[in-house]
């Protein structure tokens, strides 16, 4: 692409600053393959929003945020909690990508971080297919944006349906990797806040293999690759994997700008 990738994600408005919310990013300004771009304040990734204080809260409201996809487990639901529904009513949906988390399941030992993440996405992909195309299904169905979907770090559940939106949209694989990279400095962010404000949390992250909490681009990369070699294209996957055309049309319409 003929465009300054470190500026497009690293646009000003990219993150959403909160004050115990620490992952939660705008995917607007993105260029797709037909000059299109996707509209900011339209969709959103996060990750725990269980943490929200009222004033983040607020701030989220405020940018007119209807619907929230949760993607966690629903032992991380039960265990930290959720949005706050109570006191600032959105249309809730509980979506899990699978049933237990990494640190409550064995995983394979890998030397290379790298080998690691691409391990989990691909079994994540092939495992959890149906799920992500009813979150991206839910998506396109009207009234539901603007949206944020999230899941505990923002980073692997939340990374792989970002990449199949964006994906399917016509973004271009370079951005996504750019984008998904970005929760690097949003996880040191979060353990910073978090040895300070929620030392459970920060002891949990240090008890877990660093590994658990890394977000290489080089791993989305190879998973994009994969897409595009078995499908031709993240649309060719999303397709396959149970999303309409109706929906990939409404997604679209929504979410990009006008042609």
């Amino acid at each position: 692409m003929d465009v300054d990738i470190e500026s497009l994600v690293g646009d000003h408005r990219r993150v959403v600053p909160l004050f115990a919310v620490h992952n939660f990013r705008d995917l607007g300004g993105y260029p797709t393959q037909d000059g299109r771009e996707t509209r900011w304040q339209t969709l959103y990734r996060a990750d725990g929003l269980y943490r929200l204080t009222t004033a983040d809260a607020e701030i989220v409201i405020g940018r007119g945020v209807r619907t929230v996809v949760d993607l966690r487990t629903a032992s991380e639901v039960a265990n930290r909690g959720m949005f706050p529904v109570i006191e600032h009513p959105v249309a809730y949906h509980h979506l899990p990508i699978f049933d237990a988390t990494w640190g409550e399941q064995a995983t394979p030992e890998f030397d290379d971080t790298v080998e690691f993440l691409v391990w989990a996405y691909r079994t994540m992909l092939e495992k959890a297919a149906p799920r992500f195309a009813e979150a991206m299904t839910l998506l396109g169905q009207e009234s539901v944006l603007p949206a944020v979907f999230h899941c505990a770090a923002g980073k692997d559940r939340t990374g792989i349906l970002t990449a199949l939106i964006l994906g399917a949209l016509g973004v271009d694989e370079s951005v996504i990797a750019a984008d998904y990279g970005l929760t690097e400095k949003a996880m040191q962010r979060l353990l910073v806040w978090a040895r300070v404000h929620q030392p459970d949390l920060a002891q949990a992250y240090a008890n877990m293999p660093t590994r658990f909490a890394a977000a290489d681009p080089r791993a989305m990369q190879v998973i994009l690759a994969d897409i595009t070699t078995r499908h031709e294209s993240v649309y060719g996957y999303v397709r396959a994997i149970g999303v309409s055309d109706e929906t990939i049309a409404s997604l679209a319409e929504k979410v990009l700008t006008p042609r």
